[in-house]
């Protein structure tokens, strides 16, 4: 192997800001993160498509290849292949077998064999300078035996294709083709020979665990699991983290990797909020537990009506027997009781009349909370926030859904994630940011694994498709979403006014579209009665207790059966571990359908050679059965135009023979979607 080394004018290039090029120049790899700044995203077994332009003078061949790194500093190439050969663009698929930092980098290089291979049969065939191109093509397996590590059959397949190169007493075409034969060629491929190998700088791969990108999450309120209304003492009655640990078993059977706790600290007495986010609490209303901080405690702290820290290890310990890990609301805010406010005022904004500044977002006014001002003691606001989190990590917790995120510095979340993944690099943060973009993408890019979006709000096809070409695209090299048809703050009116079909339809989509999402507890019961003027549930369980009576639905009740919508989020949960498709982000592939209101897209995943491949076409219409074609991109698939496939509907059960072209029928008199496993001809 000849490798490039700097040229003489390394020194003046770097002075006029520009990095100098190799022989071969190596342009534009992707998937780089603003320059390499932050490391490009992935988990464990994760394909990640590696691309770069790679391109020299004249018209000899170039080759390139992807160079990846593991954590313990052994390297590993892979072949990349011209996907473009008008743009010169160069892929390779790239797979990580386990977590921590890795590198990659792309090498371009010249490739004296597949020049040699081109110049030789375009002159011989023309006649021309035909000893010459055969001695040339003798001399250039000559220099790969003598450069290349070969094994005993490699060099003597190789040696013996230079001496019937030079083999006058054989024809020419005979000689030809001993230099060009499939078995030569594979071996050239398999182990190059190259020149000016060219190297890009090295870029930064961090690999972690699967629930990183994938996981289907359930929230519920703990107080509100298991809480009753004493008819006796005319009083509610809180759930606790004991009752609330009799639900897992309901959580786990239908399919949800995560249970996600709303915060569990002491609940403020001060300015507490009265049912709707009303001002006026009465003395047993149980306020919002993201108003944190009394004379109980703060964020290191339980709030009492829910149990202890006994309790709390006790609910942990029975998610992890039923497969569940349990993830936690982190809100870096304090209720005007929190010992932090008296311990540290210098930690909040005071106003010029001595008051301490509560939490607005015009319209809306939080009197309970007081923002936390990371600017006049970050070192102490740093160092205690960091403490808490570590308290929590001890009892378990190995998910952070932090509230509000945006509204804290960014460097602070780069400083604080950073921080815990040197001893625990398992934790993994959410980012619940419905925020600008520029602030979404950088919270993204110092640390968050996953972040909400704006897939609630997106409804129609082209606005649906679009958002998943950038999340599935560019934005999957640092940004995994996170999708909810609703939550305890969101009831968009599609979800007020969708009806059952609707409430199919987006969770089949949010299921289906990306690898993590999540449900809100009550999404079984179709909870769409919005409170007036805003887009959340009336009687909102953050300022009060909801009594969901899951009993009456367990078998014996008086509505036994009657919870379909468990059912359905049950089969979609089923579908998603069964199939490694839908485990992927960056695999989503969109295809035309003729409707408007009708989406089709698919995921193909290739493992150990076993492909799994998933189509899902949904009409985006609640209230309307529509019938449409279908035309699939076959390449996406893997498959050519011609061919047919088993198509079998994972929701029905239902089996067709499709090709390229496909009429579908969906809608409120059946389902309004398919979620298709294909079957190829040949593996039928």
């Amino acid at each position: 192997m000849r490798t490039h080394t700097s040229s003489p004018t390394s020194t003046i290039l770097e002075q006029a800001g520009q990095r100098p090029l190799g022989r071969i120049p190596v342009m534009n790899v992707q998937p780089v993160v603003d320059g390499g700044a932050y490391p490009t995203a992935a988990v464990t077994g994760e394909d990640v498509v590696v691309s770069a332009e790679v391109f020299r003078e004249g018209h000899d061949a170039v080759n390139a290849n992807v160079v990846l790194t593991d954590p313990e500093g052994t390297e590993h190439v892979v072949p990349m292949r011209c996907v473009n050969v008008g743009l010169m663009l160069w892929q390779a698929t790239i797979r990580a077998d386990r977590t921590g930092m890795w590198t990659f980098r792309v090498e371009g290089w010249s490739d004296p064999y597949a020049t040699w291979e081109h110049d030789a049969t375009v002159k011989i065939e023309a006649g021309v300078d035909v000893e010459v191109m055969l001695e040339e093509g003798a001399r250039v397996l000559e220099r790969a035996l003598a450069e290349g590590d070969r094994s005993a059959a490699a060099t003597t397949l190789l040696t013996r294709a230079v001496e019937r190169l030079r083999d006058t007493s054989r024809s020419v075409e005979e000689r030809l083709t001993a230099g060009t034969a499939a078995d030569v060629e594979h071996e050239l491929v398999a182990n190059p020979l190259r020149e000016y190998v060219s190297p890009s700088p090295d870029h930064h791969l961090l690999v972690e665990r699967e629930r990183a990108l994938y996981g289907a999450w359930y929230e519920f309120f703990p107080r509100s699991e298991g809480c009753h209304f004493d008819e006796a003492t005319g009083r509610w009655v809180s759930g606790t983290l004991r009752t609330a640990a009799e639900r897992l078993p309901s959580v786990a059977d239908m399919g949800f990797d995560v249970i996600y706790l709303t915060p569990v600290h002491p609940i403020g007495q001060v300015n507490r909020k009265g049912p709707n986010n009303t001002l006026d609490a009465g003395p047993e209303d149980p306020g919002s537990p993201y108003a944190i901080g009394s004379a109980d405690g703060g964020h290191d702290a339980i709030e009492p009506s829910l149990g202890t820290f006994e309790d709390f290890d006790a609910f942990v310990a029975r998610a992890e027997e039923l497969g569940l890990e349990v993830a936690l609301d982190l809100a870096l805010q304090c209720a005007p009781d929190h010992p932090w406010v008296s311990e540290h005022p210098e930690w909040f904004t005071t106003r010029n009349d001595g008051t301490i500044a509560y939490a607005e977002n015009p319209p809306k006014k939080y009197q309970d909370i007081y923002p936390l001002n990371f600017d006049n003691d970050p070192a102490g606001i740093y160092a205690e926030i960091r403490r808490v989190v570590q308290v929590w990590i001890d009892h378990g917790v190995k998910i952070f859904r932090v509230d509000n995120p945006h509204t804290k510095p960014v460097q602070f979340w780069q400083w604080l994630i950073a921080d815990v993944a040197t001893d625990h690099p398992e934790v993994i943060w959410l980012a619940e940011a419905f925020t600008k973009p520029p602030m979404m993408a950088t919270l993204a890019k110092v640390g968050f694994q996953q972040s909400y979006t704006y897939f609630a709000w997106r409804n129609e096809k082209e606005e649906l498709l679009e958002y998943m070409e950038e999340l599935s695209g560019p934005a999957a090299a640092y940004m995994r979403p996170s999708f909810w048809p609703t939550t305890h703050d969101i009831l968009t009116p599609f979800m007020q006014f969708g009806g059952p079909t609707g409430w199919k339809l987006r969770a089949a989509l949010a299921a289906t579209l990306v690898p993590t999402y999540g449900i809100y507890a009550g999404y079984e019961l179709l909870e769409s009665v919005p409170r007036p003027g805003v887009e959340e549930q009336i009687d909102n369980e953050k300022y009060q207790f909801k009594n969901r009576e899951w009993e009456r639905y367990a078998p014996g009740g008086d509505r036994e059966g009657q919870l379909w919508m468990a059912d359905w989020l049950r089969m979609l949960n089923t579908i998603r571990r069964e199939h490694v498709a839908l485990h992927e982000l960056r695999t989503f592939r969109s295809h035309p359908v003729e409707d408007p209101a009708t989406i089709c897209f698919s995921k193909r995943r290739v493992v150990g050679g076993r492909e799994d491949t998933i189509i899902v076409v949904a009409n985006l219409d609640p209230h309307t059965t529509r019938e449409t074609w279908v035309h699939l991109e076959m390449e996406a698939l893997g498959m050519h135009p011609g061919e047919t496939f088993l198509a079998t509907d994972l929701v029905t059960g239902a089996t067709w023979e499709w090709g390229q072209d496909a009429y579908v029928r969906l809608g409120v008199d059946g389902e309004p979607v398919h979620i298709l496993h294909v079957l190829r001809d040949d593996a039928r």
